[in-house]
């Protein structure tokens, strides 16, 4: 059976039973028999006489899959071989409006610095490194009505608080494909992220690494970038 679903799926059109049974290397009578069965339950349609396609009754258990997939118990196991990588403080971010909340943490216990991304925290789009992902995915003109909305407000002395250092600090995230907070949030702390996207291409997501400044090392961008490919893949997401 789940070699001739193998088959069908490879197929973008309904396939012929000796098709499917030279494919699998099944007897064209059992390939026929376990069609049989597969169709009467809904997992595959016979379209005419001998030819098959995969049934509708896969798109229901796909979208019963996908909604019982939590982006948090996706993301943890691997913000924790991150953590364990690295040390240092894992952490897992989602928009709300104009801000950043932290829905998931890992913490590092290493230093009494306080991080401000604790979960249930809440920062704005510009002074985040996740939130800047999300602002690059904006594009030009939301993100000139953001500034606007906002005023760009300061946290601490190095927040970017002018529309033009924004416009040019996302085009650097843009290129590189990871985005920082060097202090903007809090003085002290310093953050790298990378964007998690669903199955449908959507960011959903910002996978952040929250250090204490003198500890900050940007050559982890890469490790990270990685982390989060591979949760978005855990996700469904197919990078084309």
């Amino acid at each position: 059976m789940m070699k001739l679903l193998d088959a069908l799926a490879r197929h973008p059109d309904p396939a012929a039973l000796k098709q499917l049974a030279l494919d699998t290397g099944l007897h064209p009578s059992t390939a026929h028999r376990i069609l049989g069965a597969m169709t009467q339950s809904g997992f595959v349609e016979r379209t005419e006489p001998g030819v098959y396609r995969l049934g509708i009754r896969l798109l229901e258990l796909g979208s019963l899959v996908k909604s019982r997939i939590s982006l948090r118990e996706t993301a943890m196991p691997s913000m924790l071989k991150l953590h364990a990588a690295t040390g240092e403080s894992v952490n897992l971010g989602i928009r709300d409006g104009d801000q950043i909340v932290y829905v998931e943490r890992t913490s590092s216990g290493r230093s009494a610095v306080r991080v401000v991304h604790i979960v249930g925290a809440r920062a704005p789009l510009h002074t985040t490194a996740t939130g800047k992902l999300f602002l690059v995915e904006d594009g030009a003109e939301k993100v000139r009505d953001y500034a606007r909305r906002t005023g760009l407000p300061a946290s601490t002395p190095t927040s970017i608080a002018t529309l033009p250092a924004l416009e040019k600090e996302l085009d650097k995230v843009r290129r590189h494909g990871v985005a920082f907070d060097l202090d903007e949030v809090e003085t002290g702390v310093r953050c790298i992220a990378a964007g998690i996207r669903d199955d449908g291409g959507e960011l959903v997501a910002g996978l952040s690494l929250s250090t204490p400044s003198e500890r900050f090392n940007p050559d982890w961008a890469p490790l990270i970038r990685e982390t989060a490919d591979e949760i978005s893949r855990a996700l469904g997401y197919v990078r084309r």
